[in-house]
């Protein structure tokens, strides 16, 4: 035991670098295999050659169908799974800092239920995906706005803030509701709830670059505030003792994070448990400091929600949603937390 804790001594202090390489080199990885996995399999050293062919023109050594299915199909795919996670492992992360609470979410202030309605509404009435998509960016705004007006005149907003939005998201799950009774059960009904459990597979080039500028744009917002919300999450009276403008940067900060998550939404349906489980995950590693959390969410975020769409496009015939796998994968692993008491913020 003598012997094993001073080995452990010595490699202790690489272990900090050691995990920063990890969470780089990941997602990485898992987003080559993304492109080579499929039921049309690609050899990495063709999903090289067809990446780099865009950036260096080179000889063609591969089929047109294969650069088709990773160019057209895998890609937009891939990006977008990186995206929708980073943003909500993001989201997630800094309200459960911002309200002082580990089981809040990218959802608490009922962005899911707005946007839920929103697609709803959208594929009752249009059926088209980027109506889809805009609408529900749009009533996922609605509902954070709503959200707000709760907290306009409440001495402690932070409370006040995360029971409006259990109210406003209860209403909007009502309406979700009478939206699908009245859908037609053998058309638009189907489409809605496939919505509502998360997926990607309506993901194209389009789709994907009308919500790529939201995700840098709020991502690097929220990443100016940091040390902020090392402040903030210390308590309301400890960040003005330090000078910080406390309603402003809140105000900021959560309409940052509400369309950073509107945004993911809008593209990938209602993922639950991402922003709830990475965030704890990633303190584990790398510890409270925004400094530090914030690119270890990006990153296990990203490679996170990128592995489970290759399990639920690759483990079955048709494809499972994402929110199914991302429950079956996130409750124990919260429980999991739970009990070794790694539940913080």
């Amino acid at each position: 035991m003598r012997a094993i804790s001073k080995h452990y001594e010595k490699i202790k202090p690489i272990i900090p670098h050691a995990i920063w390489v990890l969470l780089i080199i990941l997602p990485v990885v898992i987003f080559v295999l993304s492109l080579m996995m499929g039921k049309f399999h690609v050899t990495t050293t063709e999903v090289c050659r067809i990446l780099l062919s865009k950036l260096i023109p080179s000889d063609q050594t591969w089929t047109a169908l294969a650069e088709n299915i990773v160019v057209q199909v895998r890609l937009p795919r891939a990006i977008a799974a990186m995206l929708v996670g980073a943003g909500l492992a993001v989201s997630g992360a800094v309200f459960q800092g911002l309200f002082r609470n580990p089981l809040a979410s990218p959802y608490t202030l009922g962005v899911s239920n707005g946007a839920g309605f929103g697609a709803a509404l959208a594929i009752l009435l249009l059926n088209n995906s980027f109506a889809i998509q805009v609408s529900a960016m749009i009533f996922s705004l609605i509902a954070v706005g709503l959200t707000f007006l709760f907290s306009l005149r409440a001495q402690n907003s932070t409370i006040t803030m995360v029971l409006g939005g259990v109210i406003v998201g209860s209403l909007f799950s009502a309406l979700v509701s009478l939206i699908k009774f009245v859908a037609d059960p053998f058309e638009k009904l189907p489409a809605i709830v496939f919505w509502l459990m998360g997926s990607l597979s309506a993901v194209n080039t389009t789709l994907l670059l009308t919500a790529l500028p939201l995700f840098v744009i709020f991502i690097a917002v929220i990443w100016l505030f940091r040390w902020r919300l090392n402040v903030l999450s210390l308590g309301d009276e400890e960040a003005k003792s330090y000078g910080v403008d406390v309603r402003r940067d809140r105000i900021i900060i959560i309409v940052c994070c509400s369309i950073l998550t509107a945004a993911a939404v809008s593209i990938s349906g209602v993922i639950g448990w991402v922003g709830l489980v990475i965030p704890h995950l990633s303190r584990m590693l790398v510890g409270p400091d925004f400094r530090k959390l914030l690119p270890a969410c990006i990153c296990l975020g990203a490679s996170y929600l990128l592995l489970i769409d290759d399990l639920c496009r690759t483990l079955t015939a048709e494809e499972i949603p994402l929110g199914v796998i991302t429950a079956i994968v996130g409750t124990p692993l919260f429980a999991y937390f739970m009990f070794r008491e790694k539940v913080n913020w």
